[in-house]
């Protein structure tokens, strides 16, 4: 049996500050261990398309390195060392920078000397304490699967989940209790990524951090992410869109709405769009008398594996694609991931999202029984 982690890193240790003024950035590390002069330390960030690229390198003299320049807004970082694994995050700021560790063991490093890092090490803190704790659920569910022991890895998997939702609090409240860190604003991205928590409290936890951290890029970017999910929030009328069909037809949504209506967003090369296929056919047999409409809105790149996809799992509801992977149509209904669904009432209203299993089929039963 295999346990997932939270995804919460495990870095940093302590916390100190300077009150050394500096224009702009001094970010100041030393590194013990045996390092050669000239090792290179590289400054990454992540890029639009949430890749890494360096921005800056510096190189070892006496264990020590140093980077300066100046900063706009605060954004998170990362210090790679040549030949190393690992990294140690930090976050850009104006201001004096300190970073000490261990060559061998980058993830227990101290970052300290600013008040956003000094906001990022505080969290970090309670986020390494239940790292420490699943990795000790993971130990002990892998001897007990090992000894084929049901009721130790149940109740293991039953703590996880406990573990799982504290973490989740956790990170609520702390976005809740520090609205100018930066790492609140990047811990309500991942929120928002998740919808771990209704929309209406993202965007009510979006609005209670500060301006400035609003204003940033990252802000800028969930806020327009936020304001696309609320068009297609639970409660508001879907947006009509239209798309050919696998004959080259237009068909429009506003054409096939039903007393219920499932848009169904999946494609060929989706295996759990495909796994959860047998399941809405189900559904839509049972209750398409009753006036359950079904249109597919495939994200496939080629015609015919979208048409074969049809055919093979025998969905004989509306279907339609632009053959344009992730496209006009997903943007304008916030779907960055699929399997994604959306139950619409008579009126085009959406009356919930993402329903699959046996949950789907409940939910259509309650609307047409």
């Amino acid at each position: 049996m295999r346990f997932f982690g939270i995804g919460l890193a495990v870095l940093g240790i302590m916390i100190s500050s300077c009150a050394e003024k500096v224009d702009g950035y001094l970010l100041e590390g030393e590194f013990t261990g045996d390092l050669e002069d000239g090792t290179a330390v590289y400054l990454k960030a992540m890029n639009e398309q949430n890749r890494l690229v360096e921005v800056d390198t510096a190189f070892i003299e006496a264990g020590a390195f140093r980077f300066e320049g100046k900063t706009e807004a605060p954004e998170l970082h990362y210090l790679f060392l040549d030949q190393n694994r690992g990294n140690i995050p930090v976050v850009l700021e104006n201001g004096k920078i300190e970073v000490s560790a261990q060559k061998d063991s980058l993830a227990f490093a101290s970052v300290s000397g600013t008040q956003q890092n000094e906001y990022f090490q505080n969290y970090l803190a309670h986020s390494r304490e239940i790292s420490l704790k699943v990795g000790s659920i993971q130990r002990d569910a892998s001897t007990a699967s090992a000894n084929q022991d049901t009721a130790i890895v149940n109740s293991l998997r039953d703590e996880y989940i406990e573990l799982q939702n504290e973490a989740r609090a956790y990170e609520v409240d702390y976005i809740k209790g520090q609205p100018d860190a930066l790492i609140s604003l990047l811990l309500l991205e991942r929120v928002n990524a998740s919808k771990t928590i209704p929309e209406t409290e993202i965007m009510e936890l979006f609005t209670s951090l500060s301006p400035d951290l609003q204003n940033t890029a990252i802000g800028s970017k969930l806020k327009g992410a936020l304001e696309r999910g609320a068009k297609v929030a639970i409660g508001a009328v879907a947006p009509n869109f239209s798309a050919p069909t696998p004959g080259g037809q237009q068909l429009a949504l506003n054409e096939v709405l039903g007393k219920v209506t499932i848009i169904d967003f999946w494609a060929a090369w989706c295996k759990p769009c495909r796994a959860e296929n047998p399941n809405l056919v189900k559904v839509y047999e049972a209750h398409k008398d009753k006036g359950l409409s079904i249109i597919g809105v495939s994200l496939d790149r080629k015609a015919e594996d979208w048409i074969k996809a049809i055919e093979v799992d025998n969905l004989e509801w509306h279907q339609v694609s632009n053959v344009q992977y992730f496209d006009e149509i997903a943007a304008l209904y916030n779907v960055r991931a699929i399997p994604a669904s959306f139950i619409l009432d008579e009126n085009g209203v959406i009356v919930a999202k993402n329903l699959r299993g046996a949950a789907l089929g409940e939910k259509i039963s309650e609307l047409l029984p």
